[in-house]
């Protein structure tokens, strides 16, 4: 399953209580053992929760800032009473915030509204709105106070945007799914990373980097590579500067997934870097028996003696002494080529503590001194507050957020969580990041080992696109999200008929992102207008007729540009049972590289150029250059 950091705020992608209501009542019909959900969940359907993912302290660290992802809000709350004293409407989808060095202003990205919203931090009013690129997430501020740099997660690069002007200067290319950033102490050098992983040749090694930029020449400086990595979340630098750590997915998605009880699927790690550790070393997090999944947040005592790593699929906080994860990683790393990321026995050597948290804990932040941790508990609306010494839970400061728990609210949760599969190994969202995709192929065992290598579908709006897999046998949501995922993918007994329900309610409920390709008045661009009648011809250009199934619009056609029937366009590949695949649907296509049922087409181009050559895809072999560009700026569309 797939997801976009759930964000169904001030009602503009909720759903109302009638449609939910009848969604609810047609999935009880495909899972006829579900019960209904409860009168009192239900009234609440249409409740405005506020998932908390990101914080930051004002400069005399009495108030808490936190964003709201939900909500598309910044609360701000008193430490000392645990009050809410403001709330501020940013844009849609705020994730990521930064205040400026002498605290005077606070900046908070908007995902969905592709803009920074500038607050005072005196009045608590938005006083400007800044264009980025597609997506902003992570956002830092130099130590001037007068340059942000700010990580587009769609158009994977980075934003350089002067704060007098409030104009971008330049676009920094940056890892593909450019999410988080992290300035250095002495403020010489921006580290980020990004969620999925590069492009590269198929059914190899997945890689992901970290992009150090130079902030006095504004420029990348060095990509450090980080081999079989593909999900790298927050990335924390210590005060003295000397060591960085990044936290990342290392994916066994090259094998059959029969090996989850003898393994592992995911391995939940960490990045070291620096001048403390002498290159990049990944060392894992994971015990022999349990996993912690989704390593999310990070933070380092200011005394480096602590490392704190939030776990969001394991709703729990794990605490490394960083003193004995160093001499490990020293003893360990010879070579540095070693396979210290793989030993399941590792972690007993450096993690002393587990701490349970709220539901899917995201950013982390530690107050200036380091006595108290703070961690944003997304699917709870709280933030729990850790004392670092004890490394205990001391207190839960509320947000506000609703009381009720609706049938959303439950199947997000149980999307977003790795408590169901076998050894709490992984969820839903370890493959679809933020509920949308892991840019990944696997090779899932049910239908042969090294057969049917299939690549990870987005989860946008999918009802109406039934039925389901690259070759269309699971005929409903229900039997995609419960007995298969059960026995196929958790190894273990998952959902409960109820539950079942509720998780397939919020996938389906999940929205389309904004079409960032598509003009604000709804027309099309001469290239656009090209392209559609490219997509929607009938004849060949010496006008002769196209027959009728080899034309792109009878397959993908109606309002999600699929007809839902299998069929077989040339691209199957010795590995496939069979050469007939789903047809899928088309809106937002732009956003889910790679292309066709195995993810082999590292571009849209590609499906044309390298996996058409018979024209059994559509015809495109008399197409020139320029006329294939057109017809792909047309799809963007879509």
């Amino acid at each position: 399953m797939q997801l976009a950091t759930t964000c169904r705020g001030k009602a503009k992608v909720t759903v109302s209580i009638a449609s939910a209501l009848a969604l609810t009542f047609v999935l009880m019909l495909l899972a006829p053992t579900a019960k209904p959900a409860s009168p009192r969940s239900e009234a609440g359907i249409n409740e405005r929760y506020l998932s908390p993912i990101e914080m930051a302290l004002s400069p005399d660290g009495h108030l808490l800032y936190v964003v709201c992802q939900a909500s598309d809000e910044l609360r701000v709350v008193e430490l000392a009473s645990g009050k809410i004293v403001s709330t501020v409407s940013v844009g849609h989808v705020p994730r990521g915030i930064v205040l400026s060095p002498d605290g005077r202003h606070i900046y908070v990205t908007n995902a969905w509204s592709d803009t920074v919203s500038l607050i005072d931090a005196t009045t608590l009013r938005v006083v400007r709105t800044l264009p980025t690129g597609f997506e902003p997430t992570g956002i830092v501020c130099d130590r001037s106070g007068v340059t942000l740099y700010i990580a587009n997660r769609l158009s994977s690069d980075i934003s350089v945007i002067d704060v007098n002007t409030g104009q971008e200067i330049k676009r920094l290319l940056a890892g593909r799914g450019a999410s988080y950033l992290a300035l250095s102490a002495d403020g010489k050098w921006i580290y980020g990373t990004h969620i999925y992983p590069n492009a590269g040749a198929f059914r190899t090694q997945p890689n992901s980097e970290i992009t150090v930029i130079d902030t006095a020449r504004q420029a990348v400086v060095e990509r450090k590579r980080l081999n079989n990595v593909a999900g790298v979340f927050h990335v924390a630098l210590s005060v003295d500067g000397k060591l960085g750590v990044a936290a990342q997915l290392r994916p066994k998605n090259l094998i059959p997934l029969a090996h989850v009880e003898h393994g592992w699927a995911f391995g939940d790690s960490l990045s070291l870097f620096g001048d403390d550790v002498g290159g990049t070393v990944q060392v894992p997090i994971d015990e022999l028996d349990r996993y912690y999944a989704l390593p999310w947040g990070v933070a380092i005592t200011p005394d480096k003696s602590k490392m704190f790593v939030t776990t969001a699929g394991s709703e729990s906080v794990t605490v490394i002494d960083v003193r004995k994860l160093l001499d490990f990683a020293h003893t360990r790393r010879q070579p540095l080529t070693s396979n210290l990321a793989n030993d399941l026995s590792a972690s007993a050597n450096y993690v002393t503590a587990r701490i349970p948290v709220g539901r899917n804990p995201r950013g982390a932040l530690l107050s200036p001194d380091g006595t108290r941790l703070y961690v944003a508990n997304r699917l709870d609306d709280n933030i729990s507050v850790i004392d670092t010494s004890s490394v205990k839970v001391i207190s839960t400061i509320d947000l506000g957020g609703p009381k009720t728990v609706n049938a959303l609210r439950r199947g997000e949760q149980l999307f977003f969580t790795a408590d169901y599969a076998f050894q709490g190994q992984f969820g839903c969202a370890n493959c679809h990041l933020d509920a949308t995709i892991d840019g990944l192929q696997w090779d899932l065992e049910p239908d042969g080992f090294g057969k049917d290598i299939v690549d990870n579908r987005s989860l946008e709006n999918l009802a109406g696109t039934e039925p389901f897999k690259w070759n269309g046998s699971n005929p409903d949501m229900p039997t995609e999200c419960g007995p298969r995922t059960e026995k196929f993918f958790y190894r273990s007994q998952s959902y409960n008929p109820q539950e079942l329900t509720d998780l397939v309610t919020f996938v389906y409920s999940l929205p389309y992102r904004p079409n960032r390709y598509r003009l604000a008045n709804g027309e099309l661009t001469p290239a656009q207008e090209r392209g559609k009648a490219i997509f929607e011809r009938t004849k060949y250009k010496n006008g002769h007729p196209i027959p009728e199934k080899n034309q792109c619009a009878y397959c993908h056609s109606g309002p999600k540009y699929t007809n839902q029937q299998q069929v077989d366009v040339g691209t199957g590949k010795s590995t496939d049972r069979s050469p007939v695949i789903d047809v899928p649907q088309l809106p937002n296509v732009a956003y889910s590289a790679p292309y066709l049922h195995d993810g082999s087409a590292r571009s849209l181009e590609e499906i044309w150029t390298v996996f058409n050559p018979k024209d059994t895809h559509g015809v495109s072999n008399d197409l020139t250059k320029d006329e294939l560009n057109d017809l792909i700026e047309y799809l963007k569309t879509l």
